[in-house]
């Protein structure tokens, strides 16, 4: 399936894809807490409720769409998520127009997103599988993962603008159509997609299938603690971002524009942690590099807990930003090719799918819980916690590097 180019035309158009949408996302940054905040007057306990009931309905939304996705062509469901979400985003501006919009419909557009999210991340990662050859999968998610920083250095500081000049509803329209380009870029791919085979009887959903991607995640000695590493430390660093809103917007009275550039520039970090993985990873071993990058990028967000207002609070949220982004940068993409690796390509849309609800999952449970708890203490002390919480999970990262004749054993138990 691989045409012209070192990785080939079609993953060109998938590449391109990814970053139109992926820039759209970023372009929005926070747009619902922003929309919340300043359009709906939302306090920190509403803001973290905005953000965790979308995530956790819309992971248990999405619940039996893994295994729905497994056995169907992964293109077709790519382009039907980014339509769904084009629709349900441009119903806020829409109601905003009207003098319509409620806090209920955010919700009910957050929980539509949220599912529609995790579908496309299972059937985008297992679709790459099938695209990319193993040998170059590493390049294809590194690029990835410099997209996705370039697009948050640019996005946040020109969505932020944005919502100055033309209101808090134009970045939710630009991410809207963001979604709508994606769908055209992925449908340029060509049909070449093959057919995914069906045995046995799934030619139904069945309830165990709902559980296989868990089963399959628990049983494996090396997907099994990254899996709760990346869940935990994901939850940790996304409990805090409303709260990060909060503290920054209102209590320390920065600018949005100020806002987003603290949270924008230092993904310049990113780039070049990504840039550098591979050199990494040739150099001193995938496993080294993953355990030594997902190590220190948790040393960091404590320092979010002594933000000050004026310049030395914005330059001190910076540096912080910097140095977790430049090592999330290094560790993603190592990451993520590890756990293609790692999985069959029968079971990647379900394996990324338990992946996804049980990150989202968790994400929603941490921010409703630490939104109370900066309800009672301050979202200050609340990020402290939070930070100092984090610096744990390092000890839960695999303690060594999983071999083909593991992956073989346990492939056959599952069989």
């Amino acid at each position: 399936m691989v045409g012209k180019g070192p990785l080939g035309r079609q993953f060109g158009w998938l590449w391109a894809s990814y970053a139109v949408s992926t820039f759209g996302t970023w372009l929005a940054f926070d747009a619902f807490s922003l929309v919340a905040i300043l359009v709906l007057d939302a306090g920190p306990a509403e803001v973290s409720a905005l953000a965790a009931t979308g995530l956790a309905v819309g992971a248990v939304v999405a619940v039996p769409l893994g295994p729905w996705v497994e056995f169907r062509r992964k293109k077709p469901v790519m382009i039907a998520m980014d339509l769904i979400r084009f629709v349900a985003l441009m119903s806020i501006p829409a109601a905003y127009a009207l003098g319509l919009l409620s806090f209920v419909q955010l919700l009910v557009v957050s929980v539509v997103v949220g599912a529609a999210d995790i579908t496309f991340r299972a059937a985008s990662g297992a679709y790459l599988k099938i695209l990319v050859r193993p040998e170059d999968l590493l390049v294809a998610n590194g690029r990835f993962e410099s997209t996705t920083w370039t697009a948050t250095v640019l996005g946040p500081p020109v969505g932020t603008a944005a919502i100055g000049l033309f209101g808090p509803a134009m970045t939710v329209v630009a991410n809207a159509v963001s979604y709508l380009l994606s769908a055209a870029g992925i449908r340029a791919i060509g049909d070449s997609e093959p057919r995914p085979v069906r045995t046995g009887t799934a030619r139904r959903l069945r309830p165990g299938d709902l559980l296989e991607g868990w089963r399959y995640i628990l049983a494996h000695p090396a997907l099994r603690p990254l899996f709760f590493n990346t869940v935990l430390v994901n939850g940790l660093i996304m409990a805090t971002t409303p709260l990060l809103a909060v503290l920054m917007l209102g209590d320390l009275g920065f600018a949005p524009w100020q806002y987003g550039l603290a949270f924008g520039l230092p993904c310049v970090g990113g780039i070049v942690g990504s840039r550098l993985a591979r050199r990494l990873v040739a150099r001193f071993g995938r496993h080294k590099v993953m355990l030594t990058a997902g190590t220190l990028r948790v040393c960091w967000p404590i320092g979010l807990a002594f933000i000050r207002p004026g310049a030395a609070g914005l330059a001190l949220v910076m540096a912080v930003e910097l140095g977790m982004i430049t090592c999330m940068g290094v560790f993603n993409p190592v990451y993520a090719t590890y756990r293609l690796d790692q999985t069959p390509t029968d079971r990647v849309a379900r394996t990324l799918s338990a992946w996804s609800v049980t990150s989202k999952a968790t994400v929603a449970a941490m921010t409703g819980v630490w939104g109370l708890l900066a309800g009672l203490t301050g979202p200050r002390t609340a990020i402290a916690v939070a930070g100092f919480l984090i610096l744990f999970t390092p000890f839960l990262l695999p303690r060594r590097e999983h071999t083909p004749q593991d992956e073989r054993e346990l492939v056959r138990s599952h069989a």
